[in-house]
């Protein structure tokens, strides 16, 4: 398929897991990807850029590289993020505050840099939640609270912008096997048992499947879709 022939996309977290997975189904669709994310190990096939997603100051530069390196920007894909498995009484607000920095912060830093000219190109943004926005996960609270965040300022932009010709969509993945979800840990002695409720019905997905929905959001077939969240969890939640 080349649904994105001649478009440029903007996408962050590029260097690992689902941001990755996107970057590459979104070139090989044709599209022009510049990839912005902290880790320097961004794929072949895609333009690079190394920044920090929560400093404004370099959110500005890299919206602005992106813009004139491309020659516009068609679509933008906010997929970086952080994750941190903490019960309640040990949350640091150093934490609390660097899961709102990056996976809140940032997506409406790049929101609000990039609008300009996904309102000339008549664009789409992606915003990626997850199913902790809406549904209960013990321990993670931070994570949820910023991921939900994310979802509603999505749906509200959503309608604010719909005038511009702008449409806005999240995607919620569920369990998904990545670096990220490699990461979380249970601290000792916290019961997780709530887990086994919420497990994948088909097993854990790869980050390939969500960046398919991603790709299907900001391509043309999913033209008439704008303020909703795409939950892609396996059956998990239902």
């Amino acid at each position: 398929m080349e649904r994105f022939a001649g478009k440029n996309v903007l996408l962050t977290g590029g260097a690992t897991g689902i941001g990755r997975a996107t970057a590459l189904r979104l070139a090989a669709e044709g599209a022009r990807v510049f990839a912005v994310d902290v880790n320097e190990e961004i794929p072949d096939g895609v333009i690079a850029y190394v920044a920090d997603v929560s400093d404004e100051a370099q959110v500005k530069a890299a919206v602005a590289r992106a813009a004139e390196e491309l020659g516009g920007i068609d679509a933008l894909v906010n997929v970086a993020g952080i994750h941190k498995t903490t019960p309640l009484a040990t949350l640091s607000l150093a934490d609390f505050r660097k899961l709102l920095d990056v996976n809140l912060l940032g997506t409406f830093l790049f929101c609000r840099e990039a609008m300009p000219y996904l309102v000339r190109s008549k664009g789409v943004v992606v915003n990626t939640a997850s199913t902790s926005a809406t549904h209960a996960h013990p321990f993670m609270t931070a994570y949820a609270a910023s991921k939900g965040a994310v979802l509603s300022f999505s749906l509200s932009l959503a309608a604010e912008v719909a005038p511009q010709g702008v449409r806005v969509v999240a995607v919620s993945p569920g369990g998904v096997v990545t670096p990220l979800m490699s990461s979380v840990s249970f601290p000792e002695g916290v019961d997780a048992s709530f887990y086994g409720r919420i497990m994948p019905q088909v097993g854990f997905g790869d980050p390939e499947a969500i960046a398919g929905t991603i790709a299907y959001a900001a391509s043309a077939d999913g033209a008439y879709l704008t303020g909703v969240e795409l939950r892609v969890d396996g059956g998990s939640h239902v």
